[in-house]
């Protein structure tokens, strides 16, 4: 998945999952990300065209790690086994790409998934952004 649109697509679903207003910052800023080619994959789950669940995988250059990051499954499509999946299809490419350590931020929603696929809770973040 790289053509412009349908990573448009990808945010705007992420952003209304997310509680947030629909904009063109998320979506901006993976197109910016996609163009430096640092090997990022973005993954999807459609149902009649319509974007149902999607996350990234952002492989940390030089070291064991990749991401897992954005994931997101409408309201409706979840306890399907849809994040689940794409969680592990993200996996199974890190791992493709050489990667044995995953690291992620997760939502409540996300976090009970993950763990009992073992990855562990080892600290928290709190999202901030900084406005001059």
């Amino acid at each position: 998945m790289s053509a412009e649109r349908d990573i448009r697509a990808m945010s705007a679903m992420q952003d209304e999952v997310f509680g947030a207003n629909v904009s063109d910052g998320n979506a901006e800023a993976i197109l910016r990300r996609v163009a430096h080619d640092g090997g990022m994959e973005l993954w999807v789950a459609e149902h009649e065209g319509l974007i149902v669940s999607a996350g990234r995988l952002e492989p940390v250059p030089d070291t064991e790690f990749a991401g897992i990051w954005g994931g997101a499954t409408r309201a409706e499509w979840r306890g399907r086994g849809i994040y689940r999946a794409l969680t592990a299809a993200r996996a199974r490419a890190a791992l493709t790409l050489g990667k044995k350590l995953i690291h992620s931020d997760s939502t409540e929603y996300s976090r009970p998934i993950l763990e009992r696929y073992g990855l562990r809770r080892v600290s928290t973040t709190t999202p901030y952004r900084w406005r001059r």
